[in-house]
């Protein structure tokens, strides 16, 4: 029996592009998650930069570590953890101080970025996803048009608007994500130059108190 493998991929093709749309929709669900836990996290994290960092400023030209710890400890704001974890080894020295806080923005990237390549692996790959599902639908067209001609190009347009809905629900899917992706990955990078900065700021201090 000789194998056809385009008759093979066909039958597969056959299958429908309800499934696509239903992968679609769970994707989607998938980004709004996301989203919804990136904008809980983010808010959890909020902070008034330039209020902290005046304040922070007053407390380095005291000296005083207790009050950088009050002020510091609780505020979930990586910019105020950042500091407290440097003055926790300001008794080892500066040297001691810039690693443990180099070492504690390293760490807390991966938190900061986390679930972003979600939303940017959905932004680039749905509406390819929905692509397969419109070509999939227009073989499907053309393969009734096949087995019934007497339908003419009824039968083949009725079939290709049905099949523009799983590309459209792609982009549906891809546009909020590559939004999200983008302003995230923003607050991100202003997140952690404000956590660069504040570190600067504690290690200028200790350096040249």
């Amino acid at each position: 029996m000789e194998f056809n493998i385009v008759d093979k991929l066909l039958g597969i093709t056959l299958l429908g592009t309800e499934w696509i749309l239903w992968l679609l929709v769970g994707l989607s669900v998938m980004s709004v998650t996301v989203m919804l836990e990136r904008i809980l996290f983010f808010s959890r994290m909020r902070i008034n930069f330039p209020e902290f960092t005046s304040d922070l400023s007053k407390l380095l030209i005291e000296r005083d570590s207790e009050g950088i710890r009050r002020l510091c400890a609780n505020r979930g704001a990586i910019e105020a953890q950042v500091v407290l974890r440097g003055i926790d080894y300001s008794a080892r020295g500066v040297t001691a101080m810039r690693e443990s806080m180099e070492g504690f923005l390293v760490g807390n990237r991966q938190v900061l970025d986390r679930g972003l390549v979600v939303l940017g692996t959905l932004g680039n790959n749905a509406p390819f996803i929905g692509l397969f599902g419109t070509v999939i639908g227009i073989i499907m067209s053309f393969k009734d048009l096949s087995e019934n001609p007497a339908g003419g190009p009824s039968v083949v347009m009725a079939g290709i608007s049905e099949a523009l809905v799983a590309t459209a629900v792609g982009l549906m899917v891809a546009i909020p994500a590559v939004i999200a992706f983008n302003a995230f990955n923003r607050v991100v990078k202003r997140r952690l130059a404000n956590a660069e900065a504040v570190m600067k700021m504690v290690l200028s201090s200790y350096e040249h108190g």
